[in-house]
């Protein structure tokens, strides 16, 4: 009997900042996610409180470059280094800054798994 194995997801650890009006940003560690199995298109950010939000993966690599929004979510460069990810729901507004490396790391890392063959057992 053969069946196909689901794709192990890929995960990546980054810090970001949340940006406020507070007069010093606190850092949090976001887990980045990418699930094949569940959404092949699909990238998730997911929070120490357990909010996850989840959005296209090219969102994600067009705003590495250039100011990008689809839906609720929108993300564009800040300077050389930085990225911000906003995101809108009903409750407001949450403006977060990454740095660039991870993200473009976590990319590549989700890119490779997509091009990966499947296992069959």
């Amino acid at each position: 009997m053969s069946h196909t194995v689901e794709s192990p997801s890929v995960e990546e650890h980054a810090k970001a900042r949340i940006i406020n009006d507070a007069p010093h940003y606190r850092s949090v560690p976001v887990a980045l996610r990418y699930e094949p199995g569940r959404d092949p298109d699909a990238v998730r950010c997911v929070f120490p409180s357990g909010i996850e939000w989840a959005f296209r993966r090219e969102l994600l690599e067009t705003g590495l470059r250039a100011p990008a929004r689809r839906g609720p979510v929108s993300v564009w460069p800040c300077g050389r280094a930085q990225v911000i990810v906003e995101f809108h729901s009903p409750d407001g507004v949450a403006v977060i800054q990454f740095d660039t490396r991870p993200l473009v790391r976590f990319l590549r890392r989700t890119y490779a798994e997509a091009a990966a063959p499947a296992t069959r057992v």
